[in-house]
């Protein structure tokens, strides 16, 4: 009897000196665990709030660079603003008209609905640009297109602009004048200088008038 009470003995005393390494084994365990856990959650949080910041960052960056660049733009917008109503201004004021140039039907024959350049125009366009070209200063030169009053408004318009426009290229493929220098304008039919009840009125109208301006 006392031998089988020290075997039971013996026994739990063995299965008491594995199971305590196993316990304190899986405590140890558990705890790393859970301090890895807590370490790697305090790293997921840094890297949100930098993410978060990156972003803060990167929206205030966007928000300043839209900021600078519209404020480029106005800056832009009024300084090229300024330029042309600066040169506008010295144009105006320096505006005097040193002469002022006619082709009209009665002179050149502008043939009715037709904006090419007649041969009778040569001389007259070739001597004008002499005349600018011997000055010793520079000019401007305002090239209006006229019509008579047969056919709509928009078409006499854009008759009269094809005029002035075939005046402005004569005057700088053949004249040698620099196109920077010119302007063409149509005033369509608003503009008569005769009446265009009759034939003859209607042929003083249908005309291309260069001003030359100091």
């Amino acid at each position: 009897m006392q031998k089988r009470t020290k075997l039971v003995v013996a026994a739990w005393a063995l299965v008491g000196l594995f199971a305590a390494p196993a316990c304190v084994s899986k405590k140890v365990f558990r705890r790393h665990a859970e301090e890895t856990d807590t370490r790697i959650k305090g790293v997921e949080t840094g890297v949100e709030d930098n993410q978060r910041r990156i972003s803060s960052l990167a929206t205030e960056t966007d928000v300043k660079i839209s900021q600078v660049r519209s404020t480029a733009e106005k800056a832009m917008e009024v300084g090229s603003s300024a330029l042309t109503k600066a040169e506008l201004a010295e144009k105006l004021a320096k505006g005097k008209v040193l002469w002022t140039t006619t082709l009209s039907d009665d002179r050149v024959k502008f043939s009715f609905d037709a904006s090419e350049i007649p041969p009778e125009a040569g001389a007259i366009l070739d001597d004008l640009a002499s005349r600018v070209k011997a000055l010793d200063k520079t000019v401007y030169l305002e090239i209006e297109g006229h019509t008579d009053n047969i056919g709509s408004d928009q078409y006499n318009y854009e008759l009269g602009l094809k005029r002035a426009e075939a005046v402005l290229r004569y005057l700088n493929e053949r004249g040698g004048l620099p196109l920077h220098l010119m302007s063409v304008i149509s005033y369509g039919e608003t503009k008569p200088v005769a009446e265009n009840s009759t034939r003859d009125g209607r042929a003083r109208n249908r005309r291309v008038v260069v001003r030359v301006l100091e």
